[in-house]
């Protein structure tokens, strides 16, 4: 749309008025930090006060001077988080038979899962921490949903939430953002199959579709119930995933399929991992 001059200087002038924010950030480890460090340093060099909450022991996630980290302690070692990870590495890029492929994801998952279920635990039981955060009356929280701690903290704090993020296990996401992913026209994982299926792959399809039901029980119910605990109610997943204000999806199109977005569903591929390793 085109604007007068008046309108266009006007609308200059109302930008003068914005002023900084205080975000509070809960990102996920690994690769997931990678992709969210670029925005977070941006954020923090634009004026905006940014806090990272994060464990003592992590992969990459390490201070700044572009944001304040506020840390909690684990009762992991690095040495054990390294080879949880390393594990589920390990059953991501399996080969073989199927329910073998299955079965290694299925255990590098849950040794991972057990470190991240447990800093959650030992952040929410953190009440020094828990009393700062309510103090500091940020004006919006940015998290990667896998880290459902941030989630939790999000729904606690009542803070509107930006979720940064490449994709929910299980397809989660779809359904939190009512967004149609049928299994007769979007390949699941692990069934080789294309977005052009004949009847008996989209047959093979829905049914490798099935296992994703027990793969999300297993990967959320820890957090479930530790959000259940800690805000005093009973709790799903997509109601803790329906709250986000705005997604952030770093999809590159080259690699995905069409699919319809919702208004508040922003694409920024090309946000994925552009650092093998931060600055320091």
């Amino acid at each position: 749309l085109s604007a007068s001059p008046p309108v266009v200087v006007l609308l200059l002038s109302l930008l003068g008025l914005a002023a900084a924010g205080k975000i509070l950030v809960v990102p996920m480890d690994g690769s997931h930090w990678f992709s969210m460090w670029d925005v977070v340093d941006i954020l923090g060099q634009s004026g905006h006060e940014v806090v990272v909450v994060a464990p003592e022991i992590s992969l990459h996630i390490k201070p700044s001077k572009n944001f304040v980290m506020k840390m909690y302690s684990v009762p992991y070692t690095q040495e054990e988080l390294e080879r949880a990870f390393q594990g589920f590495i390990h059953g991501s890029f399996a080969e073989g038979w199927i329910f073998e492929r299955f079965l290694e994801v299925y255990k590098g998952m849950k040794t991972l899962t057990d470190c991240w279920v447990t800093s959650c635990k030992q952040l929410l039981q953190n009440q020094e921490l828990i009393r700062y955060l309510e103090e500091s009356k940020f004006d919006a929280i940015l998290t990667d949903p896998v880290a459902t701690c941030g989630l939790i903290l999000a729904e606690h704090l009542s803070l509107p939430s930006v979720f940064f993020l490449r994709g929910a296990p299980c397809g989660l996401d779809f359904d939190a953002r009512l967004c149609p992913s049928p299994a007769s026209y979007v390949p699941r994982a692990f069934t080789d199959n294309t977005d052009r299926m004949s009847f008996l792959q989209r047959v093979k399809n829905l049914l490798f579709d099935i296992p994703n039901v027990f793969l999300c029980d297993f990967a959320f119910q820890p957090y479930l119930k530790l959000a259940s605990e800690f805000l005093q109610r009973e709790v799903t997943s997509l109601d803790l995933l329906r709250k986000g204000s705005v997604w952030l999806l770093r999809l590159d199109f080259v690699l995905e399929y069409p699919r319809p977005l919702m208004p508040n569903i922003i694409p920024i591929g090309g946000a994925n991992c552009a650092h093998k390793e931060l600055p320091e």
